[in-house]
């Protein structure tokens, strides 16, 4: 009982969370090989692909900031771009209203020109039968009163150049009472 005893105060003096000496030496050693090889071949890989990965970030964060400028950049020139053509499209818009009012101007005086053709031509043309009425009615009331101066003189004026003469005399002194009529 007594060794019980003893072995039992041998294990009360040992705390279960500190481990034992010899175990204690054993895992340090450990420990520094695992650290040891972490620090020479893991850790430089790990810092070697966190920089690459760091590189590729800044990289593609300097590559879209200048896919920005030049985004902004093709933005002005298509802005400027579609100014000038809608300035070229008013110029264009204003060039055709002017055109078209001018074409309207001329065709009106065409218009204008061609109404006064054509009214200078009706009344040439209602001379011109005005005066071949008179004519046609002069023959006729010549040829009237030629046939009623025979009656009323009782012979026959069969005389061309004489009746002429009489039928012109005649129709002068018709006209020179009407002109003193009015």
């Amino acid at each position: 009982m007594i060794a019980n005893l003893a072995q039992m105060v041998a294990e009360e003096q040992q705390n279960p969370l500190v481990p034992a000496g010899p175990e204690l030496l054993v895992g340090t050693i450990a420990f520094a090989v695992v650290f040891f090889f972490f620090w020479k071949k893991a850790l430089p890989n790990i810092n070697k692909v966190l920089e690459e990965r760091r590189a590729a970030i800044e990289g593609g964060i300097e590559e879209a900031e200048a896919m920005k400028v030049e985004a902004q950049s093709v933005l002005e020139q298509y802005k400027a771009q579609l100014a000038e053509a809608r300035h070229e499209a008013a110029r264009l818009r204003q060039e055709a209203q002017e055109q078209g009012a001018a074409l309207i101007a001329e065709m009106r005086a065409e218009g204008q020109r061609q109404r006064e053709e054509i009214v200078a031509a009706g009344h040439a043309q209602i001379e011109a039968d005005r005066k071949a009425a008179a004519q046609a009615l002069r023959q006729e009331i010549g040829r009237l009163a030629t046939e009623l101066a025979g009656k009323l003189i009782g012979e026959a004026l069969q005389d061309h150049t004489r009746q002429s003469r009489v039928i012109d005399r005649f129709l002068d002194e018709l006209e020179e009472k009407a002109e003193a009529a009015r």
